[in-house]
């Protein structure tokens, strides 16, 4: 088994979920007393997040690349963003390590082709649903035609993240808004719907709406397993 290097902590609460499936599915594929090997850099995410609302995009892609070299010089074999944002320096930090990243926009990607959908929403992060860096490489590389909320709930859906799950508050008001975003997104021609920020699946679910979801967080942590189990 290779072991994983995680960039995590970007919320905690969305790496401890990486952490549990990672391991449901190592002990689903192993079985016995088999668990994950990984690695945890796990960041303080309020820095991370001013330097985010910042524009200090410059500064962030430094730190991730530093805690990437951190990783790999600790033994991990490969290196998993536990973010879909962060994805937005992904390429630089390749360009400076020596070995793979798992691209969480990749992952995601496969799945939605593997389920027929072809036009899906994305919900996520303002940075995550307004730049090109994750939809741009869906389009560009998978031919997918994704589709964003309106501007109103692009704000709504960025508040909820970061003012709510991100500290671990769950509310029925927000789960109720997701579903609207949702249904407003299929309503414009969304044939699926990708959880693109790795706290959403915190707060919704796919028995919670009919369309298809995505759930990213799940996608990632899989894929994850599935290249530390693979045979070179």
């Amino acid at each position: 088994m290779k072991t994983i290097g995680l960039i995590g902590g970007m919320s905690w609460e969305s790496s401890a979920e990486y952490y549990r499936i990672m391991n449901e599915t190592v002990k689903e594929e192993l079985g016995g007393l088999h668990s994950v090997k990984c690695i945890l850099y796990s960041v303080d995410f309020e820095e991370i997040a001013a330097l985010q609302h910042k524009g200090e995009w410059i500064e962030l892609t430094k730190l991730m690349i530093d805690f990437a070299r951190r990783l790999e010089d600790a033994g991990a074999d490969f290196i998993v963003i536990t973010t879909n944002t962060m994805h937005k320096m992904a390429e630089e930090v390749q360009g400076n390590i020596h070995i793979p990243l798992l691209h969480i926009a990749d992952a995601t990607a496969e799945k939605i082709i593997e389920k027929g959908v072809h036009t899906p929403g994305l919900l996520g992060t303002k940075f995550t649903m307004e730049e090109d860096f994750y939809k741009g490489r869906l389009r560009e590389k998978y031919e997918l035609e994704v589709i964003v909320p309106t501007d109103t709930d692009r704000n709504a859906v960025d508040e909820i993240i970061y003012n709510e799950l991100c500290v671990g508050i769950i509310k029925q008001a927000s789960k109720e808004k997701f579903q609207e975003v949702i249904k407003e997104l299929v309503s414009r021609g969304a044939d699926g719907v990708i959880l693109g920020c790795t706290e959403i699946p915190l707060l919704i679910s796919q028995e919670d709406v009919d369309v298809p979801l995505f759930d990213t967080t799940a996608i990632h942590s899989r894929a994850a397993v599935e290249l530390a189990l693979r045979e070179e």
